[in-house]
């Protein structure tokens, strides 16, 4: 398995920080999904963040959506996910976390898919729905496998959930720089420099920031106070308009905004 935390860390010493780029798996297709994954690693992301198509995206926006809705209705099925991990850690080296929402880890069962997961050669989860107080079972299994577990923080989180989320967590901790839902947005919500800032002053090592972020300009702007940078719908609008030449195009272009200014 390939340590997160280690990744985002020798990125901050050799950039200004660490580029993480978000797919789902299955979209257009599952080999489609898998090459694009590797094409975002060959041009500058540094730690891949696979989704986890579901039925009820709660905090997806529309172009995640959309793209997680056409990979159920052309079959996904949890099995996919694992194997597109272990297709993609067989081609580049670099960290794969999961992204998905709770249900249908406890409906697989929570031990069998840190197994599962840590099988396929994965680094851990992002969990959007799962809050610490909630999350023995998970944090039990995570510790057994050596799986990162990465937890939300959000700007109106109060200073005990953060120092939670900070202690519950291993990788990073994922800051959510808006209230809403994900999409490209014209400006990154500056309620985001404020929550990495109270992320750090609580003790958080690596905050990285999510939610809104799709251009190399954004991407610096974030790692000026943050030790990542994530994107997502951007990069899955990519995808869909241009296929996987177009989803590495723009990985070559966010990756710029890594360079030490």
């Amino acid at each position: 398995m390939r340590n997160v935390g280690e990744v985002i860390a020798r990125r901050n010493e050799e950039s200004a920080g660490a580029l993480i780029g978000y797919l789902p798996v299955g979209f257009p297709t599952l080999d489609a999904s898998v090459d694009a994954a590797v094409a975002l690693v060959e041009n500058g992301v540094d730690v891949l963040e696979l989704g986890l198509p579901y039925s009820d995206p709660v905090m997806d926006g529309t172009v995640i959506q959309a793209a997680t809705q056409e990979a159920l209705a052309n079959g996904f099925r949890l099995a996919h996910g694992f194997e597109a991990v272990r297709r993609v850690t067989e081609r580049v080296d670099a960290p794969v976390l999961l992204m998905t929402y709770w249900n249908p880890v406890v409906q697989y069962g929570v031990d069998r898919f840190a197994d599962d997961l840590a099988a396929a050669g994965g680094a851990g989860l992002i969990t959007p729905d799962l809050i610490p107080d909630e999350a023995a079972d998970w944090i039990a299994a995570s510790e057994r496998t050596g799986l990162d577990r990465v937890f939300l923080a959000a700007p109106t989180s109060t200073d005990a959930r953060l120092r939670q989320t900070i202690d519950a967590s291993r990788g990073f901790v994922y800051a959510v720089s808006t209230m809403g839902i994900t999409g490209a947005r014209t400006d990154v919500d500056r309620a985001a420099r404020t929550l990495v800032g109270r992320l750090r002053g609580a003790g958080a090592t690596a905050s990285c920031v999510g939610v809104g972020i799709s251009t190399a300009a954004q991407v610096a702007e974030v790692l000026e106070y943050a030790e990542g940078a994530i994107v997502g719908s951007a990069l899955v609008k990519a995808l869909a308009d241009g296929g996987v030449d177009a989803a590495g195009a723009l990985a070559a272009e966010l990756a710029r905004g890594t360079a030490r200014q």
